[in-house]
Formats: C-alpha cells, structure tokens, sequence
C-alpha cells in the first residue's frame, strides 16, 4: 500500500491554541485516574473507561455518518497499534495505583523525548541536532532528579514510576508508528478498534487479578471515570489524531510541555500531594527540555544523517 509522506507543518493561532487545550486536559487525566483508583480495580477502570470511550466514538461514527470499513492490509496494522495500546494502558494504570500522579505525570511526559529519538530514524526530515540533545539532556536530567528524591518515596512508588517510564517508551513507539500509517485512515479508526480490541483483556485482567473490581461508586468516582471516557479518551484522543494527522507529530509535541505542568499542578491542588523543592526543578527541567527541543530558530546543521526507512 503506498502510503502518503508524513506532515510536519506549522500550526496556525487556533490550531495551536486548541492544541494547548487537549495538552491540558490530557494532563489533568492522571488525577481523574488516581480518583477513580479509590472506587474500581486496576484493571476494572481501564476495561470501564474504553467500554464508555469506545462506544461514545462508535455512536458518534454511526451519527455523522463515518465508515467503520477498512481496508485491505490494515487490520494487521491496527493488531500493532492495539498490542501497544493494551500494555502501555495497563502499565500505565498499574504504576498510577503504585505512584503519585503529580510523579506519574512527570514520568509520561518523557514520552516527547523518546519521540525525537526514534523520528530522527523512522520520520523523514526530522534530523536529531545540537539544540534536541541539549532538550534531551535537560529532560532526563528531570528524569534523574525524580529517581533520586527521597521523601515519601518507597519501593513501591520507584516501581510505579518504573512502570510509567516503560509507558511513555511505548506511547512513543506508538506515536511514530500511528504517525507513519495514520493517512491511510479515518483518525477514529486508530482510537476506536484499539479500544475494542483491549477492552477484553482489561475486563479479563480485573477478574482474575483486582482485589476488588468494584470497592465504592460515588459521584467523585464516576466523574472521574466519565471525564476519562468521554473528555480524554473519546474526543480528545479522536481529536489529537486529526491534529496528527493534519500537522505531524513534530508540531504537536511542542506543546506537550503543557501536559506535566498541568499534572504536577492539579496534583497538588485537587489530591493534595506534596510538591517538593526537588519535584519542581525536575518539572522545570523536563518542561524546558521540551521547549528547548521545539524552538523554531531557523536552519541548522543535524548531528546525524536522518535515514529514512
């Protein structure tokens, strides 16, 4: 299947400001996680929230008419798409009931520096350069700097933050991968069939490895659960793939600086957690790695060759 060349385009005011708006709902998903964690079973929550999600987006498709059809060829790529989707959901999930969200969010928010690494070998034209490795050393410097803090920090929380590094590895992955074979779909495509395709193995998970599937249902709980079905992953996940789509994953991920600031703040003011000295320079170090990475200053001079495969 010939598949069109990836964007990469400027984003104009709107689109941009948009962007910012998803960046921060997307940041305040941990907290509605950590929420919802008091009420559901790991595995329970995430079964619920893509149940609720994949039958919003499926409603909508039917509504305005959408194809649900695919092509020839593209449900094994769909297969690929759904395996990353299932155990970076999981891992996910899974470290933010080990973990704060306020360091969860920090962890995730690795993800754009993974991105520019693996784009520089599968994304045409995006060339690693002296001014993406001083991003990236100022990002795992953050990295660093949230491994080594000490207060409150047990075992189990360093294995959580763990399991959310593992996760923004593999969003990244996937990110690449989506990018490269997005043309050939409906960006809700690319949502919905992962979702169908996981929410069996989550609901299979819950039952045989939550304590409780079900411990208390309050207003709090459900808010929480709605807000990630149908705020985060239904229109937000749809609506970031029509971004991707349009302007290429390099322009989105300069906003991404937005989503760990937006984590790390409502963390502390909506669950209480702990903003410590060491946890605000690592989100300064993170959040201008990102910013550095995506300054636009004109022409340079890449570090490596760009191969393109």
């Amino acid at each position: 299947m010939t598949q069109d060349p990836p964007n990469n385009q400027e984003l104009p005011f709107l689109a941009g400001t948009f962007t910012m708006f998803l960046c921060t709902v997307f940041g305040a998903n941990a907290v509605a996680i950590k929420i919802s964690l008091l009420g559901f079973g790991v595995f329970t929550t995430v079964g619920l929230r893509f149940s609720l999600a994949a039958i919003a987006i499926f409603l909508w498709a039917i509504v305005t008419r959408r194809s649900l059809l695919i092509k020839k060829g593209q449900a094994q790529q769909l297969l690929i798409i759904s395996m990353f989707f299932t155990v970076q959901l999981a891992l996910l999930y899974l470290g933010l009931s080990k973990t704060s969200a306020s360091r969860g969010t920090l962890m995730v928010n690795l993800q754009p520096f993974f991105v520019l690494l693996l784009a520089h070998y599968f994304i045409p034209g995006d060339q690693i350069t002296k001014k993406k490795i001083l991003g990236l050393l100022m990002g795992f410097s953050g990295l660093v700097l949230v491994f080594l803090g000490k207060k409150g920090v047990t075992t189990d929380v360093q294995i959580g933050d763990l399991m959310i590094l593992v996760t923004a590895f593999l969003w990244a992955c996937n990110t690449i991968y989506t990018k490269r074979i997005i043309n050939a779909f409906l960006p809700f495509q690319v949502v919905l069939y992962p979702m169908v395709f996981s929410v069996p193995f989550f609901f299979l998970a819950g039952y045989f490895w939550d304590t409780n599937m079900i411990a208390r249902v309050d207003a709090e709980v459900l808010l929480s659960l709605l807000y990630q079905s149908l705020v985060t992953a239904s229109f937000g996940f749809v609506a970031w793939n029509g971004m991707l789509q349009k302007y290429g994953a390099v322009s989105l991920h300069s906003f991404i600086f937005i989503m760990p600031i937006a984590g790390v703040l409502l963390g502390g003011l909506v669950l209480g957690e702990p903003i410590t000295f060491d946890l605000l320079l690592a989100l300064a170090l993170i959040t201008s790695g990102i910013v550095v990475m995506n300054l636009k200053t004109g022409k340079y001079s890449p570090l490596f060759p760009t191969r393109g495969v």
